[in-house]
């Protein structure tokens, strides 16, 4: 193909710097070059494919359908030609590369500081974190977009190679003078009349929920919903309705009176935070010492944060709760 045997990485560079910043002057910019010469390059690569790659779109470009399809392996290959580089600097005694993590939505809450930690003892490593719900993070690591991912369990669809880290407490929570918090009734019925906050739909919070109340045999009735924990977390405090949320996301608002564990049987429930790959790719010794890293060290920073919960009804046990294992409709038992 004229494509494979013409194309030079130089013209690839300046291609996928150009697609990804939508602008030959940005893309110049990013690369110490002028306009003109990422111009040629383009013009070189669009050459060998044969076909046009870019339109000019007022002051920035687009990309042609070919081009669309083209930016991907573009991507994919300048990617996979600095892991080899990483990897060769590795062998040298250089520990060196990019990590690159997507985390659901929540993990958001917990694991900056465990990355700090881990940049601040490898200090010539890169971090690129992406931030979704579960459903943009599954099609990132199917997509070769990130090569770590953390959410509460691996998705079915994929074929994974999955790590437990640290165990993850999920709690119904409201502002402390909410009338359920002086309810006599111990169990999840309690919930069945009131408005519930939650997340959009392909969050893990939301199946999670979903799944407890149908469980219970009960109706989930939304109050609202929210893409955004802070937005949840806001409304919940100020008397809207109850949230299911997970307490990393609450620390602060829990430490502060604003939000409170509602008194129910089994509240807090108790998962895990899952770190990830693919099983049929290879990771680099970069995202290999990473999730080394977590597994070593995830549950003591999940613990210093829970940690910051003064003790009494908001703060969680993180022992195996009695009775975990049995199912009935007045408590809660995380779904299968």
């Amino acid at each position: 193909m004229t494509l494979a045997r013409n194309a030079t990485f130089r013209q690839l560079a300046a291609f996928d710097a150009v697609a990804r910043l939508g602008s030959v002057s940005l893309a110049a910019a990013e690369m110490h070059l002028t306009p003109p010469a990422v111009s040629i390059q383009i013009s070189g690569l669009e050459a060998s494919a044969g076909t046009p790659l870019v339109q000019r779109s007022g002051r920035g470009i687009r990309l042609t359908e070919a081009g669309d399809l083209l930016a991907h392996y573009a991507a994919r290959l300048l990617a996979l030609w600095q892991e080899a580089g990483d990897e060769m600097a590795t062998l040298q005694g250089v520990f060196s590369g990019t990590l690159r993590v997507g985390a659901v939505t929540t993990a958001e809450y917990l694991l900056p500081p465990l990355l700090v930690d881990f940049a601040n003892a490898n200090p010539k490593v890169k971090v690129k974190l992406q931030v979704g719900n579960r459903d943009a993070i599954v099609r990132m690591l199917a997509g070769q977009g990130v090569d770590l991912a953390i959410m509460g369990r691996p998705p079915r669809e994929l074929k994974t190679v999955s790590h437990a880290f640290a165990k993850h407490p999920m709690a119904f929570v409201a502002a402390p003078s909410h009338p359920l918090m002086v309810d006599g009734r111990p169990g999840i019925e309690r919930l069945a009349d009131e408005l519930i906050l939650v997340r959009e739909r392909g969050s893990g919070t939301r199946a999670m929920v979903e799944q407890l109340f149908k469980d219970a045999a009960l109706p989930l009735r939304i109050g609202s919903e929210l893409s955004s924990n802070e937005a949840i977390k806001q409304m919940c405090a100020a008397g809207f309705g109850v949230a299911f949320l997970s307490l990393h996301t609450c620390v602060l608002e829990m430490d502060a009176g604003l939000l409170a564990l509602l008194p129910i049987a089994n509240n807090p429930i108790e998962r895990d935070w899952h770190v990830m790959h693919l099983a049929t790719s290879q990771l680099s010794q970069v995202a290999t010492a990473f999730e080394a890293f977590l597994c070593a060290e995830g549950q003591r920073q999940v613990d210093a944060r829970i940690a910051r919960i003064e003790p009494g009804s908001a703060r969680p046990s993180t022992r195996p709760r009695r009775g975990a294992g049995s199912r009935s409709r007045g408590s809660l038992r995380p779904p299968s």
